[in-house]
């Protein structure tokens, strides 16, 4: 992407929001998403165009007409680079900058650029190198001009260029295979952390929520750390644990800050960040955190569980946790500050709060004790029955 080298740091480049609906599900007409992507990746958005369409072109993703008026928008705005909410294929990529004369990249890119500018521990920063890796390995034909493929006379096939971007394919694929075999290591020294924590009758709890929900700050406010929370999008990507005393039962239990899901989260992300993501599946408590004052609060909550469904966390138990209430005009607030609702065809506690100002913490406490208690009471009855633990604590 080009935010870093066509505009200073303090001057971001003025890009195109492009958004198609092909009818299948939650559009956003005004691309506020896509927005706070931009700006979280350094971007300022000038223009944004939204269309429909029954299947996307072959060529040009959105048809020749339209890129035709975004390349005229584009002009009248002095937009440097066009970002569309929807995944392209490299050959609409290729065909799309030829024909609006402009650097072209989608959402997937996007997310993987603020990623790579977010990671701070060894671990985040080798998960985005391979799904960045994985992405660029797609994209060899588009990336790098001496890429192109020479082709010689009849029964002639290759050249400089395709030996070039063999070259480029191996180089990659090279790379792909040791971040994987580095994330590895980490992966197994997680699992040995975790064993140590089950060994030890740690009742482990991570934080879940869609990307700006607030799980950060209710981390920091309940075992009262330092993690960096901001009201942004990606805030957090490194996981990060503490230990939370509970002092309705006397003991302390593991509590994990993960990173936050999207919409259409690219499925190289989530197999990057699989190590990362093991935190919430390996978890025995899960804590949805949901913006309840977001007016797509229910949209994220399915994406959110989409998600956990991915990564094999769907039966892990929840504890949904309605945050940002502070936000709500006095009449939405809720009367009671703990009640169910249905998630996935369970019953599920379900609990109101601000995080910011605190409001809430003390039943959040008490539904997470009660958990705790009734996992930890399973397991001592199970010892001393004489079972032999099976490294897997039971589900609540």
């Amino acid at each position: 992407m080009s935010a870093s080298s066509s505009a200073s740091p303090y001057t971001p480049a003025p890009v195109i929001l492009v958004g198609v609906d092909f009818g299948r599900g939650f559009f956003d007409p005004r691309l506020e998403e896509l927005g706070l992507l931009a700006q979280t990746a350094g971007f300022e958005p000038v223009g944004r165009v939204a269309c429909k369409r029954s299947v996307p072109d072959a060529a040009l993703f959105i048809g020749r007409g339209k890129a035709d008026e975004i390349k005229a928008l584009a002009a009248e705005l002095g937009a440097q680079e066009v970002l569309f909410d929807s995944s392209l294929s490299p050959a609409q990529q290729r065909n799309l900058e030829r024909h609006l004369g402009l650097p072209v990249n989608d959402r997937t890119l996007l997310i993987l650029e603020i990623f790579a500018q977010r990671a701070r521990s060894h671990e985040g920063k080798l998960q985005v190198e391979l799904a960045r890796l994985q992405y660029l390995s797609t994209r060899l034909v588009r990336r790098w001009t001496h890429l192109e493929r020479q082709r010689g006379g009849i029964g002639a096939r290759g050249g400089p260029g395709e030996t070039q971007i063999e070259l480029d394919r191996r180089m990659i694929g090279e790379a792909i295979k040791r971040t994987r075999e580095r994330l590895e290591r980490v992966k197994r020294q997680r699992k040995t952390q975790r064993r140590q924590r089950q060994r030890r009758d740690t009742f482990s709890v991570s934080l879940v929520g869609y990307t700006n929900a607030g799980k950060s700050t209710l981390f920091n406010a309940l075992v009262k750390a330092n993690t960096y929370a901001a009201d942004q999008l990606f805030a957090t990507l490194d996981t990060t644990t503490r230990q939370l005393y509970l002092g309705e039962i006397g003991r302390k239990v593991s509590l994990s800050d993960t990173v936050g899901f999207i919409r259409d989260l690219p499925h190289g992300l989530i197999d990057a960040f699989e190590a990362t993501l093991e935190e919430a599946a390996d978890a025995d408590l899960l804590l949805h955190v949901v913006d309840a004052s977001s007016p797509e609060a229910v949209e994220q909550m399915e994406q959110v569980q989409k998600v956990l469904a991915e990564i094999g966390a769907e039966q892990v138990p929840q504890i949904v946790v309605f945050n940002k209430i502070d936000r709500l005009e006095e009449t939405k607030r809720p009367l009671k500050v703990v009640d169910t609702m249905e998630v996935a065809g369970v019953q599920t506690p379900r609990v109101f709060l601000s995080a910011q100002t605190g409001s809430g913490l003390t039943q959040l406490r008490e539904q997470i004790a009660l958990k705790a208690a009734s996992a930890l009471s399973t397991n001592d009855d199970r010892s001393t029955a004489g079972e032999l633990p099976d490294g897997n604590p039971d589900r609540v």
